[in-house]
């Protein structure tokens, strides 16, 4: 497997969705942003198959999402993930949300590889490591940010 960029994500916002106030609600952004996550995982080789197998897979420890404009149903989403930054047993996500070209949401996480079976992390298997190192890292000027009043 080679990948040097990560494909889109996309999905279109279905009823279940959609809040009191007629847009779609908080908790699916972040809903549409993990399935995202889940994507990613499977374009690096840890997909359904590898947790299997290996017993591992990515658990996020921290994630900063940020809501820029409201969708409604039907609308197509389409996020875009780039990796921020790596290490041994880490992988920074950034996602950004589009509504057509219209950037309406961002989440940036931080995953942890896990050792299911000892709840510890370990690191990448090497052919993993190589998958994600061969991805330049790009991170948003967002990125980073910590909430302030």
């Amino acid at each position: 497997m080679n990948v040097s960029e990560l494909s889109d994500y996309r999905v279109v916002v279905p009823p279940e969705w959609i809040d009191y106030n007629g847009h779609m609600s908080e908790a699916f952004y972040v809903l549409a942003f993990g399935d995202a996550t889940t994507a990613v995982m499977d374009q690096l080789g840890m997909g359904e198959a590898y947790r299997e197998a290996s017993g591992s897979s990515l658990y996020t420890v921290e994630a900063h999402v940020r809501y820029l404009s409201e969708s409604s149903l039907g609308q197509e989403l389409r996020i875009r993930s780039t990796i921020a930054g790596h290490g041994a047993k880490k992988l920074h996500l950034c996602h950004e949300m589009y509504r057509g070209e219209e950037l309406i949401a961002t989440e940036e996480v931080m995953t942890l590889h896990v050792d299911q079976a000892t709840s510890s992390t370990s690191p990448f298997p090497e052919h993993i490591a190589q998958l994600i190192a061969g991805i330049a890292p790009s991170r948003p000027e967002w990125s980073g940010r910590a909430i302030a009043s």
